[in-house]
């Protein structure tokens, strides 16, 4: 019984340790101008050591001249969007994404769900 106790709150633990620093942000221009502007590629990767999921990032609408597949990151509302349609992204694992647009876009953490097996 208290190895099974110790290990649920070595779970709950690590659940509790993945927070905002946990999923980072990386954007860079790609050099390329589609529709006469700037390309970013953008790369969010999760440095938690359990997977997350219902990843939401403040994007101020997603714009872009260029399409952007929605599995990978869409608009929840006029302020944030989710990331792979809120499934999982595996510890050290990355979801990118390009998008071209006048200026690059912020995105910032808003929140997240860690799960630890």
């Amino acid at each position: 019984m208290s190895q099974c106790l110790l290990i649920n709150l070595g779970l709950l633990a690590a659940e509790a340790a993945c927070g905002p620093s946990d999923i980072t942000v990386l954007q860079s221009r790609t050099g390329r101008l589609i529709q006469g502007q700037a390309e970013y590629a953008v790369s969010v990767t999760n440095e938690c050591v359990c997977t997350q999921s219902n990843v939401v990032l403040r994007c101020d609408g997603l714009n872009s001249v260029e399409a952007v597949d929605p599995k990978i990151i869409r608009p929840l509302d006029g302020q944030d969007c989710i990331v792979k349609d809120g499934g999982d992204i595996s510890p050290r694992a990355t979801v990118s994404f390009n998008y071209a647009w006048k200026s690059p876009a912020d995105y910032l953490f808003v929140n997240s769900q860690p799960t630890c097996d």
